[in-house]
């Protein structure tokens, strides 16, 4: 199975249709498996006086409170609609992160098959109860969450009548951009020791090194916030990957996956085993011998090609009577030699 990249929009679109589709197109020319967008009603998400996260305090308008910024970020039921069928028609999956209870029972009337949790719900239990209940795949992000409040999501999501073995976690650390020295990936194999399930890793970094190392540790899942450009006013442009680094990073996961696809034993390849001969080497004369004359280490070097006797034969040469001349740049064959 190979990995399961979702190009996370998110509200890098800034509640604009026309730009929600070129993210989707720009998706679609990298090569993700999915998109995925946010769906919320600001009302439903906020109180009027919240405040923002450090992180969109720094990128959008100082004046204006969370709840603010997030109408502005709204999509309509109508663009989820137009969104959904163009994701049909460019043959990408349509993915978006409900926040709050009307928004997970309208996007499984539009017929959703995979439910992303944010991490920000892992502690909701109305939320997680109604997720539960409706027995799809599940992917869970667990930035800023412990093992235990991660346990405890599992079971509630489990409880409500979710197929277990349909769960995938996400490690993720929620600083955006999150400082490498942060990230923690190793935490990533504690999910899957612990709870025995798929594994994967949402990135907020900057680059696309952190999600490629992800990968090569056993992530079967991959999420990476990316954008028209950073230059664009919102919460999360600055920390997303512009439409050439989404490219390079799906580039980079498929030819990691290809270096993981052997069956893990240590013999040569089909592609270098053409290259046994050229790159070894062979005995070789390395100073005029008679016949009859014994071979010692003076008579003998290695050099390649390796399609004589094998420098591994060295000590089983020494002290052998040749049975003809032989001249310098010569290979030494087994029957020039006496037993």
């Amino acid at each position: 199975m190979s990995v399961f990249i979702i190009a996370e929009a998110g509200v890098n679109h800034n509640g604009s249709l026309n730009l929600a589709k070129k993210l989707i197109d720009i998706a679609c020319s990298a090569g993700a498996n999915a998109i995925k967008f946010q769906t919320f009603k600001a009302q439903n998400l906020a109180t009027k006086n919240s405040q923002k996260a450090f992180y969109q305090k720094e990128n959008t308008s100082k004046e204006e409170t969370q709840f603010d910024m997030l109408k502005k970020l709204e999509l309509s039921e109508k663009d989820h609609e137009e969104l959904v069928a163009y994701c049909i028609r460019k043959k990408i999956i349509f993915l978006s992160s409900p926040f709050d209870l009307e928004s997970i029972n309208f996007l499984n009337g539009l017929g959703l098959k995979i439910f992303k949790i944010p991490s920000g719900e892992i502690t909701n239990l109305p939320y997680l109860k109604r997720i539960g209940k409706l027995n799809k795949k599940v992917i869970l992000s667990t930035g800023m969450s412990n093992i235990e409040e991660i346990r405890f999501a599992i079971e509630v999501i489990s409880s409500e009548g979710q197929d277990r073995n349909r769960i995938t976690l996400l490690h993720c650390n929620s600083e955006y951009p999150t400082p490498f020295e942060d990230v923690n990936l190793k935490a990533m194999l504690e999910l899957k020791k612990t709870f025995n399930l798929n594994i994967g890793y949402s990135d907020h970094t900057l680059g696309i090194e952190v999600p490629i190392a992800a990968v090569s540790m056993g992530a079967r899942v991959i999420e990476k916030h990316f954008t028209l450009s950073r230059e664009m006013p919102g919460p999360d442009h600055l920390a997303s990957l512009t439409p050439n680094e989404l490219k390079l990073m799906v580039m980079s996961i498929r030819n990691i996956e290809r270096t993981l696809s052997g069956k893990g034993k240590k013999i040569p390849s089909k592609s270098e085993a053409k290259n046994i001969k050229v790159a070894r080497k062979s005995i070789f004369i390395s100073k005029r011998i008679e016949k009859g004359d014994i071979l010692r280490e003076e008579h003998l070097i290695t050099l390649r090609p390796g399609d004589g006797i094998s420098p591994m034969q060295w000590e089983n040469i020494i002290g052998k009577r040749t049975n003809k001349t032989l001249e310098s740049g010569d290979k030494l064959r087994w029957e020039f030699i006496d037993e």
